[in-house]
């Protein structure tokens, strides 16, 4: 337990850099099993101890050297495994900017990997040879034509780990280039450097109370920072093992990703809210059975809303296994900022209030009643506390002035973790990194996020450019699809996009809903009717459209966040194959 509002940070490690940090675990540490992958499938264990990490690694680094590539932009192309982790740290070995991307499957869009490219200025793609013989001509021949070089660093010979040679990388050298995902604006390369990327992994691990005992089990996407960072870089900074996992095999049988925390003993694990909504929706109560989750200290829940009742049901639905409800740590943060802003304190349970929900609509969290909170109130979760080196403020976007007490604003952070910038965007990095208040203090990083700050812990409520004002009110469009999608079982959960729509009076809502994979064109009318009864009853709002589509149709990111300004994009030009609209 705590009280102090700010919670201090004291960790200093060693290494300035994270080619110092392995180069330092693989002399103190050089047997000790550094990360293990679980295939997919048959989940068949592959690993590396730090010793063989750092000699694949440098022999990485020595063929990029011999390229001449320091300084250059490197596209990482990889499906998750060791490949992929040993690939990133050459790029940093040689003193390259990794730039990582999903490797798409066979017949999926390449639109991503081809802007990315295009983007970042990519003077090389890594890859393994599997995946480059997967790809198409076409992609191969981008981002620059014919110049373009590929390389499968699986097939680079370790003898070359000789050659390397540590021509100095430092602490304000970039590391790597985040492209953000995309959910309200096109992607941007996020450019950290190691001293960010430093000072929040120590951050992280104070906050987390790992130590050298700590265990953990990640299958969250690698290209992502919740992947990369938190679960392949916070595990080499506590020096403690960590297992692997594919997205694939974990969102498709949650049940696996369970049974990983449950055999190898974890103490770390997460992901975003929906995760654990996907354990609830397909675990059975005997597979239930085999868990036992006594292990699991820190259960992370960030990166999207993290809901009060998702916390509750996992918790009762779990206990049996020996899953503790403590164990939850709600937290808040985003690539700008390295990766982490605010977080609890390790075994504490999830702080959760009740507040008006048409004062928040109107701008201000008035705390209700328990007796009362079914009826008007908005139960919510705070994602935790700043830390001592970080400044957190709710800024007044109107008139850019510190927030009142208990107000909702925009959420500012400034400090070590957050980045640099966007990567060749001047005038966005200018707007996003160097805001100023009203009284000239700063400079901070817009978040874009809502909240307010109650007795020191932060509550976000939403997205700024996300909000739905209809008639003076603001609307979160995360409620307004979990309102939805617990209308009818036929309503897909995560996967419903709500935005309003502009006419010469108002703003007027539309809602876009997927279906289960399996439906009745019968169950359509009564799915449809149900959420906008529904929608009507908790909102006190009239939809003006709702759109049912099929399982998939709805666009999403590639760390799976729903991208509403791309579907209203799809439904004001008829694009979307709709079901039944009404």
């Amino acid at each position: 337990m705590y009280s102090n509002a700010i919670i201090s940070d004291t960790v200093s490690p060693a290494a300035a850099t994270l080619v110092e940090l392995l180069r330092e675990r693989a002399v103190s540490l050089p047997d000790q099993i550094a990360y293990t992958f679980l295939r997919e499938g048959d989940g068949t264990e592959l690993s590396i101890t730090y010793a063989a990490l750092d000699q694949k690694v440098r022999a990485i680094a020595a063929h990029l050297q011999a390229l001449h590539l320091a300084g250059e932009r490197a596209v990482l192309l990889y499906q998750p495994g060791l490949e992929f982790v040993a690939a990133f740290f050459g790029c940093l070995y040689a003193g390259m900017v990794a730039v990582p991307v999903f490797a798409p499957r066979r017949n999926a869009s390449l639109d991503r990997v081809h802007n990315v490219s295009m983007d970042a200025r990519a003077a090389v793609m890594l890859t393994t040879r599997p995946v480059l013989d997967n790809l198409d001509q076409d992609l191969r021949e981008l981002p620059n034509g014919a110049n373009s070089l590929w390389l499968a660093t699986d097939e680079i010979p370790l003898a070359l780990a000789e050659r390397w040679e540590d021509r100095g990388v430092f602490a304000d050298s970039l590391a790597f280039l985040q492209y953000t995902s995309g959910s309200t604006a096109a992607p941007r390369g996020v450019m950290l450097t190691h001293g960010n990327l430093m000072h929040n992994l120590a951050l992280i691990h104070r906050r987390f109370g790992a130590n050298s005992e700590s265990r953990g089990v990640i299958w969250l996407p690698p290209y992502h920072e919740m992947g990369l960072i938190g679960g392949v870089l916070v595990p080499l900074f506590g020096g403690f093992p960590v297992v692997l996992m594919s997205p694939v095999t974990a969102l498709q049988r949650p049940i696996r990703w369970l049974q990983a925390i449950s055999k190898y003993r974890a103490t770390i694990s997460g992901g975003p809210n929906f995760a654990y909504e996907l354990c609830l929706n397909k675990i059975t109560p005997e597979q239930r059975e085999g868990l036992d989750l006594n292990s699991w200290q820190v259960a992370f829940n960030g990166a999207e809303p993290v809901r009060a009742d998702t916390l509750q049901r996992f918790s009762q639905f779990f206990a049996p296994c020996g899953f503790r409800r403590q164990a939850f740590y709600p937290c808040y943060g985003l690539a700008e900022a390295s990766l982490f802003v605010t977080g609890s304190a390790p075994d504490q349970a999830p702080v959760t209030a009740s507040f008006d929900r048409q004062a928040l609509e109107q701008g201000t969290a008035h705390p209700v009643q328990t007796s009362l909170a079914a009826q008007a109130g908005r139960r919510l979760v705070s994602s935790g506390r700043p830390s001592a080196s970080e400044q957190v403020l709710i800024v007044d976007p109107t008139n850019v002035a510190q927030a009142k007490p208990c107000a909702v604003g925009e959420i500012w952070v400034a400090g070590p973790s957050v980045a640099r910038g966007y990567w060749n965007r001047p005038a966005e990095s200018a707007h996003t990194f160097g805001a100023r208040l009203a009284n000239g203090d700063g400079p901070f990083m817009r978040t874009g996020d809502l909240g307010f700050i109650r007795d020191g812990e932060l509550f976000v409520t939403g997205r700024l450019k996300e909000v739905i004002i209809i008639r003076g009110h603001n609307h979160y469009p995360q409620d307004i699809e979990l309102t939805a999608a617990n209308s009818h079982p036929l309503l897909r959960a995560g996967r419903g996009a709500a935005f309003a729509i502009e006419n010469e009076q108002d703003e007027q809502l539309v809602l876009i809903h997927e279906v289960e994979r399996r439906y009745e064109a019968a169950q359509l009318p009564e799915a449809l009717a149900a959420a906008r009864a529904a929608i009507s009853a908790e909102h006190q709002l009239q939809v003006r459209s709702i759109v049912l589509v099929k399982a998939g149709v709805v666009p999403i990111t590639s760390s799976g966040k729903v991208q509403r300004t791309a579907c209203r994009g799809l439904w004001q030009a008829g694009e979307l194959p709709v079901l039944m609209e009404a």
